[in-house]
């Protein structure tokens, strides 16, 4: 390989590769914990070095010339390289010590996880938990997580997925509310009901007009995807929430609601590493332990 031939920066790389991605500097520095002023040099740098002109500003924008979008692709090869040589290295590691990254869902990890993270941190004091908190899925891959708690299997071939068990998901209302629904026994009797939805779609009325209700957006006069919020808005009697069995039932301010007409639907739960990271003593650790205590808390009621 002549060496020679190359007169840039990889810092300076992976600057414009970070910003073409990301759209416009303030993200990319968010994304790269850096700062907008130094990524702007390093992207002016790496345009010095190659001597193209990979970006013109649209707005607040930044928008790729035709070298700029030339190049991006062999960036992104070499930033995917990195990624991997990353995740190598980190799956060669066999310290216990340092810090795992974990992925998990709104209520997962308000309701789940710090019990769990609790009696590990006692068992394993130099081994660091950083929980990521989003409903979306993270990129393992890119390093967003090293495990990830998720509802669905994933369908990368270099992930490591262990099923841990089921969420039952009930409809949960306070008692109040529930009060003003005694009298209701069939799903044809639903259509005033009032539930607290995830978004302007329908896919939750879909859902359950597929199971014999005849809902409609008016159904729906409360929205956030915040589920925390959702959780007190229905403690103020605004409406019915979905909520998982292995949360709700402890809750004392909710109950579930049309019991006798079972379940809305089933999850499953599944904990997902890169493989490459499942050779980490620590990331290994932290993930049977993770999987261990949750199928514990999934665990189905014949297998008790």
């Amino acid at each position: 390989m002549t060496w020679h031939s190359v007169h840039f920066d990889w810092n300076h790389l992976r600057a414009f590769l970070v910003t073409a991605e990301e759209g416009t500097l303030s993200a990319a520095a968010k994304a790269l914990n850096s700062t907008q002023p130094t990524l702007s040099r390093q992207v002016c740098a790496l345009e010095a070095e190659l001597k193209v002109s990979l970006f013109e500003r649209v707005g607040q924008r930044l928008v790729l010339t035709k070298s700029g979008l030339e190049l991006l692709e062999h960036a992104r090869i070499m930033g995917n390289a990195a990624l991997d040589f990353a995740l190598t290295a980190t799956g060669q590691s066999q310290q216990i010590e340092g810090t795992v990254i974990v992925s998990a869902g709104e209520l997962t990890a308000t309701y789940i996880l710090p019990k769990i993270i609790a009696k590990l941190r006692r068992l394993e004091p130099g081994i660091e938990i950083e929980v990521v908190v989003t409903n979306e899925p993270s990129d393992l891959k890119r390093r967003e997580a090293d495990i990830a708690i998720r509802s669905f299997h994933p369908k990368q071939p270099d992930l490591i997925a262990k099923k841990i068990g089921e969420e039952v998901i009930w409809l949960y209302a306070s008692p109040d509310y529930l009060n003003q629904l005694a009298e209701i026994s069939d799903y044809s009797q639903l259509e005033n009901v009032h539930i607290i939805g995830f978004d302007q779609t329908s896919s939750v009325a879909d859902i359950l007009n597929q199971q014999g209700w005849n809902l409609s957006q008016q159904n729906f006069p409360v929205i956030t995807p915040f589920q925390l919020l959702q959780l007190e808005l229905c403690k103020e009697g605004l409406g019915l929430i979905f909520f998982p069995e292995q949360m709700g039932d402890p809750e004392p301010k909710l109950e579930r609601a049309f019991e006798h007409m079972g379940p809305i639907m089933t999850l499953p739960v599944w904990l997902v590493c890169h493989q490459e990271l499942r050779t980490s003593l620590r990331v290994r650790r932290v993930f049977d332990f993770i999987a261990s205590e949750m199928q514990e808390i999934y665990k189905s009621p014949d297998q008790v």
